[in-house]
């Protein structure tokens, strides 16, 4: 039965008609998975940030005086690379955290938040002043 409001209870449908909890443990081994799954979130949202940083940094100048060029890294292509496939990755993980969150389990729905807080806290919140993000939108 697909719930269109938020409800409270063991039996959960989440993402797959596979994935369903009849039993206590089920259901909290369910909410363990998705609290691991949005620190994960959080955790590879941080990678992307840090390689994107990489990947935009300003070369480095040459230290003699008649050169025009600046030497640019070898790693500034591949660390594009992994900033655009980490967040091919980061949004399908947030889509599918969005689909698990309208599965209107309250369980489900404090364990994500939590998840994403608690995952921020560990993951992104130590080195604030450093990595500067221009887009605010979470989505992003």
């Amino acid at each position: 039965m697909m719930h269109m409001t938020l409800y409270w209870g063991k039996e959960v449908t989440l993402l797959i008609d596979s994935w369903k909890t009849h039993s206590w443990l089920s259901y909290l081994l369910t909410l363990l998975a998705c609290f691991l799954f949005s620190c994960f979130y959080q955790y590879m949202e941080d990678r992307r940030l840090r390689f994107r940083s990489l990947a935009y940094s300003n070369p480095s100048q040459p230290s003699f005086a008649g050169a025009d060029v600046p030497l640019l890294p070898k790693y500034r292509r591949s660390a594009k690379f992994a900033t655009a496939l980490l967040f091919g990755i980061n949004s399908a993980i947030g889509y599918l955290l969005m689909l698990a969150i309208m599965s209107f389990n309250g369980g489900v729905f404090l364990a994500i938040v939590l998840g994403l807080a608690v995952g921020y806290l560990f993951f992104r919140c130590a080195d604030e002043e450093t990595v500067v993000v221009e887009n605010v939108c979470a989505c992003a």
